[in-house]
């Protein structure tokens, strides 16, 4: 099913909007992978728009990690326009493309860009993290741990060794992931996890204030 068959011509024009931009600053830094260029629809849009389908209607708050070219953040921003967005990018160059991109695009509420590394940024406390082809998952989750409540969803895109990145990461946490086909990549899934937290001898080791 496409993500975008029921979108206003509105966000689509948004979507476009961010297309153009990206491509433009593609060819002075790069956002993207080269080779991803001629498929951007199916490759980066498309595939980033499969995750809002899992984000909770009742959710208003999302932090995006390492949003580099606007993936999945921005698409998210243009298709759920009431959520609070929180994009955090280390790469000040690439903080500058979404803040163009966002500006062009014309969001209703503008995501917020932090330009700090994840693992040093003001806690986001978000109800929702994103994060795509940014690290392997046990990574994700201990940066995830720093932005999110008890309660909070996390959505990562993952390729085709997913499996073996989660048997890795529950070396280190306690989690069940929830796995969805993707869309676009029939080796790739969208990984949904809900609260988690870290494995017994791990949690032995955190200072009282980090014990969840």
């Amino acid at each position: 099913m496409d993500p975008l068959q029921d979108v206003s011509r509105e966000t689509r024009q948004r979507l476009e909007i961010l297309v153009e931009t990206l491509e433009r600053w593609q060819k002075a830094i790069n956002l993207v992978g080269r080779n991803t260029l001629d498929g951007v629809w199916k490759r980066h849009i498309v595939d980033s728009a499969q995750a809002v389908p899992l984000i909770p209607a009742e959710a208003k708050t999302l932090a995006d990690l390492g949003s580099g070219g606007g993936f999945p953040g921005l698409v998210i921003a243009a298709m759920r326009p009431d959520l609070d967005i929180t994009m955090i990018e280390s790469d000040a160059r690439k903080a500058a493309f979404l803040g163009e991109a966002s500006r062009k695009m014309g969001l209703a509420k503008p995501p917020k860009l932090v330009i700090k590394r994840i693992e040093v940024a003001p806690p986001a406390n978000a109800e929702v993290v994103t994060a795509r082809a940014l690290a392997p998952l046990a990574q994700l989750l201990e940066w995830s741990d720093r932005h999110r409540m008890d309660t909070t969803i996390c959505l990562f895109h993952k390729g085709k060794g997913w499996q073996a990145e989660v048997d890795e990461a529950k070396k280190k946490w306690d989690f069940s992931p929830e796995a969805f086909a993707s869309v676009t990549d029939r080796d790739a899934v969208l990984l949904r996890i809900g609260p988690y937290t870290a494995a017994a001898d791990l949690r032995d080791r955190q200072p009282e204030g980090r014990r969840r």
